[in-house]
């Protein structure tokens, strides 16, 4: 999608546009903003009693052809595109949606691997590139909220790197919505970014199985910060506070950050909600095998234990660390197919079978943290589709991930309780308040 034109001539600009129209078919794809970003082909969070009807979309799809008289050869003209971050994605899939040359898209991989805000891209997000018509990437811009921008210009054909931070008004927001779908409608009906429901995911991913737990009726009530860029654009920032009611029960979340570390999540009572290990690998699928004593092989045709939880999720949605670890094994392994077993501590330790593929960087003995990308969902070894099958190990031993009481992570320290206690107290306070608003005029 082409939005603006680099060029300094103004008469150039309309030749331009038209020779990036030229030289492929235009498609405007139209999607009902209710349904997971980008229409992405998952059931994670659905509400298992909900109907089809209550969540329904319709797709047009319409071709564009301009004469062949508008096309130009001259390789220096630039323009700039867009590709907007999906669940899941990678910068190398959205290069290669921008359809920059391969040269350049392996020289900008090597260029930003491991740089923080490359490897942990927003869903809604925008990355803005500006291309050369012979397919050259020339600079890239990605503003990752909070004001935040992400630079990358080419001088003398490398890549130099710049983060800064951009001039913005940042304010505090509240929502609060009730689930009858899914999490993400929920949001999206309650007018809040989607990137709200990926933040309470994340911040409730070891408490609450977004996979299986949801429910009809289940809400939420949350304090976030927004801010306007120098573009005028509006962009949510990080949750402040956050209520989520779930089977009736509540579970509240703050944010804070002790001095020259990271931020983290606490219970009102400052407890951490960053647990060892996380529910589920995925962030967006569906269980579609359960852990279980006796369980009918569809390949194998006989019955035989399953000792794990299977993910059905389509190839190539990323795999991640359930916790804190070493790579102890990488490889293919019989039924397994591709597969990555993660040494946790001398007890627990994990593994992640069918994978399609490995992240780049991912190498026995290699430090692991929590949530890092280690593989991809395939269909390889004894699988009839694409899914992740994923094992918790006790002392090599697999044991059903949802009966397992983990150990609970540090809470706040005392030096930092009472600045925690001073800090939360308003937010948690809003938070009562709101929990009053009445949530049958949402339904």
């Amino acid at each position: 999608m082409i939005y603006h034109q680099s060029s300094r001539r103004k008469s150039s600009i309309l030749a331009q546009k038209l020779a990036v129209f030229a030289q492929k078919k235009v498609r405007w794809i139209t999607i009902l903003s209710s349904l997971p970003l980008f229409g992405m082909v998952t059931a994670f969070g659905i509400v298992p009693d909900s109907l089809p009807h209550e969540v329904s979309g319709k797709k047009v799809i319409r071709s564009l052809h301009l004469p062949e008289k508008f096309a130009t050869s001259d390789p220096d003209m630039t323009f700039w595109r867009q590709e907007g971050i999906r669940r899941g994605d990678t910068i190398a899939a959205i290069l290669t949606r921008l359809e920059i040359s391969q040269g350049d898209k392996n020289s900008f991989l090597d260029a930003t691997r491991g740089n923080v805000a490359i490897d942990h891209l927003k869903p809604g997000e925008i990355i803005h590139a500006e291309v050369r018509s012979d397919g050259k990437l020339m600079a890239l811009r990605y503003f990752y909220g909070n004001g935040e921008q992400f630079q990358a210009e080419k001088v003398n054909g490398e890549f130099e790197l710049s983060e800064q931070s951009g001039k913005s008004n940042t304010r505090v927001q509240v929502g609060l919505g009730v689930i009858s779908t899914s999490l993400f409608a929920a949001v999206d009906k309650a007018e809040m970014p989607s990137t709200i429901a990926t933040q309470m995911i994340d911040i409730f991913s070891s408490s609450i199985d977004f996979h299986r737990d949801i429910q009809k009726g289940d809400h939420f009530t949350v304090i976030y910060e927004s801010s306007r860029d120098e573009s005028g654009r509006i962009q949510a920032g990080r949750i402040l506070a956050v209520e989520f009611f779930n089977k009736g029960k509540s579970r509240k979340a703050v944010y804070f950050q002790v001095p020259g570390e990271k931020g983290e999540y606490y219970t009102p009572e400052g407890e951490s909600l960053r647990k060892p290990f996380l529910m589920a690998p995925l962030k967006f699928s569906r269980i579609s095998s359960g852990f279980s004593s006796g369980r009918f092989h569809p390949i194998l045709k006989k019955w035989r234990a399953h000792r794990g939880v299977d993910y059905a999720a389509p190839t190539g949605v990323p795999v991640m660390a359930t916790a804190d670890g070493t790579v102890e094994y990488k490889g293919w392994q019989s039924g397994y197919g591709n597969l990555v077993v993660l040494k946790h501590n001398a007890q627990y330790s994990s593994a992640y079978g069918h994978l399609s593929g490995f992240d780049r960087r991912l190498q026995k003995g290699k430090q692991i943290k929590q949530g890092d990308i280690i593989g991809f969902v395939g269909s390889t070894g004894m699988a009839t589709g694409p899914h992740l099958h994923y094992e918790l190990r006790v002392n090599g031993v697999q044991r059903d991930p949802a009966r397992i009481v983990m150990p609970a992570a540090q809470p706040i320290s005392k030096k930092h309780y009472t600045a925690f206690r001073k800090e939360s107290k308003e937010l948690l306070s809003r938070l009562d308040l709101l929990r009053n608003a009445s949530y049958a005029s949402l339904n």
